[in-house]
């Protein structure tokens, strides 16, 4: 681990669950890289947040689903983390970023299935090999580091239209058991976190009040579910008090559908 900070690196964190999971992190007295896709004002932002908080942080651009660009951030990261955060090693990886697809059995087409797929199985599963078992050159992860897969409460309770989402997010979590078995020798831990609903701009439903109640009604904690509910979770399980506990799906749904 570092030997000044923590440091940790969050996909998809210019919004929503990865912005609210980098600054609770910072909070904690973590360093944070963030990534995003698009909007890299909001990715500004963050950093900003960060900073705000007395602690390092930085942004740099990552599209998963495009394996070239896997392969260029990786190099990326190196770089940064030469120049900018003195050599340090990543202590955190939170897989944080991707989209939702609402379609049902009759209505999704090849394309939608490819697209989840590149994202949220394939994009994990490079990036993570590119930061925990590269090729060339020393892991960007340091040994004794967690790594948190972001998962869905929909592989245990059903919505009708997000069987192909749910589908590559159960991928995900067959992949965080053998990646805990595969880097447990080096004290890496790796987990999945499982969100119940969620009111950020990935949910689509951000200030739909006959949703959020909806959602509240089905919860045994009686609300619907903020961006900042599910950083808590994350941030709880990075720390040292957490480090017994690997290749678990952890569900944070306030007790949906129960």
């Amino acid at each position: 681990m570092n030997d000044i900070s923590p440091l940790a690196l969050i996909t998809g964190a210019n919004r929503g669950i990865g912005r609210a999971t980098a600054i609770e992190l910072a909070r904690q007295g973590h360093d944070v890289i963030v990534t995003y896709r698009s909007h890299p004002d909001e990715a500004a932002e963050t950093v900003s947040a960060i900073e705000s908080l007395g602690r390092a942080a930085a942004a740099l651009p990552l599209d998963s689903a495009q394996v070239a660009d896997i392969a260029r951030f990786a190099d990326d990261l190196r770089t940064m983390l030469e120049q900018s955060f003195g050599g340090a090693h990543l202590d955190v990886l939170v897989n944080n970023a991707g989209f939702g697809a609402d379609t049902t059995l009759a209505t999704t087409t090849a394309e939608v299935l490819d697209d989840l797929y590149a994202t949220h199985v394939r994009g994990v599963y490079l990036l993570t090999q590119a930061i925990a078992t590269p090729s060339e050159g020393v892991p960007l992860i340091a040994d004794g580091g967690s790594i948190v897969n972001l998962g869905t409460g929909l592989t245990r309770f059903v919505h009708v239209g997000r069987d192909a989402y749910a589908a590559m997010k159960g991928a995900v979590g067959v992949l965080t058991a053998y990646w805990a078995q595969e880097l447990g020798p080096r004290g890496i831990r790796v987990n999945t976190i499982a969100p119940g609903p969620v009111e950020t701009h990935f949910s689509g439903w951000v200030g739909n009040e006959q949703v959020r109640q909806v959602f509240a009604d089905g919860t045994a904690l009686g609300r619907s579910a903020a961006a900042e509910d599910i950083a808590g979770v994350i941030a709880s399980l990075v720390q040292p008090g957490a480090a017994w506990v690997t290749a678990q799906r952890i569900e944070a749904s306030g007790g949906y559908r129960l």
